[in-house]
């Protein structure tokens, strides 16, 4: 398991779930929610932050597992967050834009996450195989 980079994914994105939970336009100025004024209305303030929260107790599980199966359930709910968010936000989004970002934001830490186990499964493997 390639700890190092599962830690580094849960950090960032236990950081960035915070700071969304705090500022919510965040995340909702380049996913096109916001007001053409950058303001975000309560109703989507309201809607993202426990998204972020999710991102936070996601990613502080991440950085905090005690042990490798604790590691990889977290990293596991990760990656299943993450394809989540690729499958409804691009299909929901507005702006075909917008929606090709969030696609290639969410794929891209899932499949960092998706590295980091098959990592564990490479250096598991003897010489020979």
């Amino acid at each position: 398991m390639h700890r190092p980079l599962l830690r580094a994914v849960g950090a960032a994105t236990a950081l960035y779930g915070l700071a969304v939970a705090v500022r919510p336009g965040l995340l909702a100025r380049p996913s096109g929610l916001a007001e053409p004024d950058g303001s975000v209305p309560k109703a989507t303030a309201i809607c993202l932050r426990p998204l972020a929260l999710r991102d936070a107790a996601c990613g502080l599980a991440m950085l905090t597992a005690p042990d490798d199966r604790s590691l990889r359930t977290a990293a596991l709910l990760r990656i299943a967050s993450d394809f989540g968010d690729a499958a409804l936000l691009t299909g929901t989004l507005p702006g075909r834009r917008h929606r090709a970002m969030a696609f290639t934001v969410s794929v891209g830490w899932g499949a960092l996450s998706v590295a980091g186990l098959a990592a564990s499964r490479r250096s598991e493997r003897s010489p020979g195989q």
